[in-house]
């Protein structure tokens, strides 16, 4: 099948969907790397108005590649109820269905968000503009519940990343009051281990427990290490609250993380069963924790002629079949040759929240860049204000927005509670009740000052001796 399209008395033919979706994608400097681009605006323009034209139906038809991931997503798919809601629809009536005032109410109340195809999500999101984006993101709200509840309109969640170079336990409580006094560690506390060990990661998730259950915390804790070493530290008896992982969109890109489906499904039973023998330690039963980026498939050679939108919607696929309490796209963390500046990281970021929003994903932003690409931190607040407007599940909080470990610019505990402030969001609910209950936040805003010392001395002393933070501590 192939599609032609003149603009400006010029002709353009493409041969294939994946060539019509990313010539039609807006301008990626990955995409140039792997000669996947449209070489002008006219060809880019060409693409959106051919690809405007292609029926859902069409799409879903015709797969861009055939590995197990398609197969999982094709057979996850009720394909009679795709048809009858949305499969004759064209992309560009899909997007104009989108952005009107009414889709937001059929969306949550008919289970649309399970029926939208990644490669369908991608073609949409081409043809809108960031305020498309922005505007129609912000009114689908995804809700799940772990330890606590986030995702709920007005909320705007926050994980504490208390990394450490050296996984010192001291220092990574230490971050995390620190995060705790700013409001932060709603979504969870995730650290990334500096050294990948089961004593490590053992280690951090025991003392990690101790703190979420010592300080009656409502909320989870995470160690970002890969799923085969969480899976041996749970067999340790390390508790799991959130079971992590980076996923990308093609088979052979996830084999190149060291994972596929199946190890997967194995990994969500295993953790399954130790909540399952904790009782009355979960409110809910949603427990995965996935990573994203666009850039992760072409990075491993396993991208298949796609362009970078079009795997990074097939990552959200692959956590959509998991049913994650959490997913979000580390935007600039891979580097200049896959997103070049602050204007390609934004509009990614935004592509990439309003994606999984759409496929019913509870979608999170890493709002960041290295220190190698042309992008700064004034260009990181304007993204993070965009997301908040377009009500981004939860965004990072990293001391000082320096992650001194892996080396990167992302959002600050501050950054999170001024915008918090700006548009008047709150962090999760059980969680401003446990602030509320502290003398931490009041009438809708955070306090500091001589209350949040002393919660500081308070939280420290709650540190009892013999337990992993006080061990910690010192």
């Amino acid at each position: 099948m192939s599609w032609s399209e003149s603009v400006g008395g010029e002709r353009f033919t493409f041969t294939s969907l994946a060539e019509l979706m990313t010539k039609a994608s807006e301008h990626k400097s990955g995409d140039v790397l792997a000669g996947l681009a449209a070489t002008s605006n006219r060809e880019r323009i060409a693409a959106k108005c051919a690809l405007a034209q292609v029926r859902v139906s069409e799409i879903v038809d015709d797969p861009v590649i055939d590995d197990d991931v398609t197969g999982a997503l094709l057979g996850a798919l009720k394909r009679p109820l795709m048809d009858e809601t949305i499969g004759s629809l064209t992309i560009g009536e899909l997007r104009d269905t989108i952005l009107s005032p009414g889709f937001a109410d059929t969306w949550s109340t008919t289970g649309l968000a399970a029926l939208v195809m990644p490669e369908v999500a991608a073609a949409v999101t081409t043809l809108m503009s960031n305020l498309d984006l922005i505007g129609a993101a912000a009114s689908l709200h995804v809700s799940t519940r772990c330890r606590s509840t986030i995702g709920g309109p007005g909320v705007l969640g926050a994980r504490i990343q208390p990394n450490h170079p050296t996984d010192d336990l001291s220092g990574v409580v230490l971050s995390t009051i620190d995060g705790l006094l700013y409001g932060a560690g709603d979504a969870v506390i995730g650290v990334n281990p500096a050294i990948e060990s089961v004593d490590t990661v053992t280690a951090l998730a025991t003392m990690l427990d101790d703190v979420i259950e010592g300080w009656e915390l409502p909320t989870q804790a995470c160690v970002l290490s890969h799923v085969t070493t969480q899976l041996a530290a749970l067999e340790r008896g390390a508790p799991i609250d959130l079971l992590f992982q980076s996923v990308a969109g093609t088979e052979a890109a996830n084999r190149s993380f060291g994972i596929t489906l199946g190890l997967l499904t194995e990994a969500q039973e295993a953790v399954r069963e130790q909540h399952s023998a904790r009782p009355g330690s979960y409110a809910g039963e949603q427990f995965m924790y996935f990573e994203t980026g666009q850039g992760s498939a072409l990075s491993a050679g396993a991208h298949h002629g796609m362009g970078q939108l079009t795997c990074e919607a097939r990552a959200h696929g692959v956590a959509r079949l998991f049913d994650p309490f959490l997913v979000n796209s580390v935007v600039g963390f891979i580097g200049p040759e896959y997103l070049a500046d602050a204007e390609q990281i934004t509009r990614a970021g935004l592509e990439d929240h309003f994606m999984g929003k759409l496929m019913g994903l509870p979608m999170g932003v890493d709002v960041c860049y290295t220190n190698h690409v042309d992008a700064d931190q004034n260009s990181n607040d304007n993204l993070l204000i965009l997301l908040a407007a377009a009500g981004v599940n939860f965004v990072m909080g990293v001391p000082a927005g320096d992650d001194i470990m892996l080396s990167y610019q992302s959002t600050s505990y501050h950054d999170v509670a001024t915008t918090r402030h700006l548009l008047g969001l709150q962090p999760a609910p059980e969680f401003t009740a446990w602030l509320e209950d502290r003398g931490l936040w009041l009438d809708g805003r955070l306090q500091q000052g001589a209350e949040g010392r002393a919660e500081l001395d308070r939280l420290v002393s709650l540190s009892a001796p013999g337990t992993a933070i006080r061990r910690g501590l010192g």
